[in-house]
């Protein structure tokens, strides 16, 4: 079964990497959020909040259990290599490297051109912070901090949790992922409804997101310091991010470019300053997004290499066993 997995989740990691998501395929995530947007609108109101927000996570999870189980299930019935192929399409559904790439290469483009409006425009499609006054380190300070966050939520911890459970297990994180980028807000609306979906996905995230980091630092020398500074920078700064896990792909990739991340950013109009990540020992400029990707593919290459050494533990032990 752990071989199965480990062929499943690099044919996956293959998948998403030459074809990523086509706009106008299916995608699981779509029926995740209509089941969401669904439940938010019955259940979100009244007393007992908290509770209810509880129960819609719950629901969605059985759903997703319960689907992905016995499609897969099916799958393997017809035959082993039917089964590993349609848990890669699956588990290839739950990854976004090519998508995290693209977005990211999208607001390079202008920058080199010196076309700044559009590349405002093309961050404000992946942050939820305020565009349109940035200048162009700060326009790469939110792709950068992009990239670095989502390497971890986008592709490592689906990765890790497919090669725990498989398909099923990369459906369920995407499923927890997805409650929580929707009604895991701290404001009136989300506080309480929102809140075990937070919570829940802050701890499916807590190992992908240390492995992650270390990964970077494993995987890229520091460009303008030190190897120990550098590690000294992750240790010291990832626990500053409001987020338990997303300081440590940040803080990782701040410390290796030897850029400073975090600061002020705007909502709405509404200013919220994010504490700091690395040192500022260069000045944000486009070329560090670049950067920034060749930082994602090689950490999670690396990843996937030990997620096969692993399994090959794991499973030479149960064979002497």
């Amino acid at each position: 079964m752990m071989l199965n997995h480990l062929l499943a989740i690099t044919v996956a990691f293959c998948l998403d990497r030459l074809i990523g998501d086509p706009p106008k395929w299916p995608h699981p995530v779509k029926g995740f959020g209509m089941l969401i947007g669904f439940l938010d609108k019955r259940w979100n109101h009244g007393s007992r909040r908290k509770l209810k927000g509880a129960f819609m996570t719950g629901t969605i999870l059985i759903t997703v259990l319960a689907m992905t189980g016995l499609t897969v299930y099916l799958a393997y019935t017809v035959h082993t290599l039917v089964g590993i192929f349609y848990e890669a399409v699956l588990i290839a559904t739950t990854i976004a490297q090519k998508s995290l790439r693209n977005a990211a290469l999208d607001v390079y483009q202008p920058l080199q051109t010196g076309n700044m409006t559009e590349a405002r425009e093309k961050l404000s499609w992946i942050v939820g912070r305020d565009t349109d006054h940035l200048d162009e380190s700060e326009v790469v300070r939110g792709t950068v901090e992009t990239v670095a966050e989502n390497t971890s939520d986008g592709i490592t911890a689906p990765l890790f949790w497919a090669f725990i459970g498989g398909s099923i297990g990369a459906m369920c994180y995407r499923a927890i992922n997805t409650c929580d980028s929707m009604v895991g807000y701290r404001n009136e609306k989300y506080e309480s409804f929102g809140y075990a979906s937070a919570k829940l996905d802050d701890v499916v995230n807590w190992i992908p997101a240390r492995l992650t980091g270390l990964c970077m630092m494993l995987v890229q020398k520091p460009v303008h310091t030190s190897s120990g500074r550098a590690w000294h920078v992750l240790f010291r700064d990832a626990r500053q991010h409001p987020s338990p896990n997303s300081g440590w792909g940040e803080a990782a990739t701040a410390a290796i470019l030897g850029v400073q991340l975090g600061g002020v950013n705007s909502y709405k109009g509404i200013v919220s300053n994010r504490a700091r990540m690395g040192d500022p020992i260069m000045k944000l400029s486009a070329t560090h997004i670049p950067k920034a990707i060749s930082i994602m593919n090689r950490s999670t290459i690396l990843f996937l290499l030990l997620l096969w050494i692993g399994g090959l533990i794991f499973e030479a032990t149960i064979t002497w066993r």
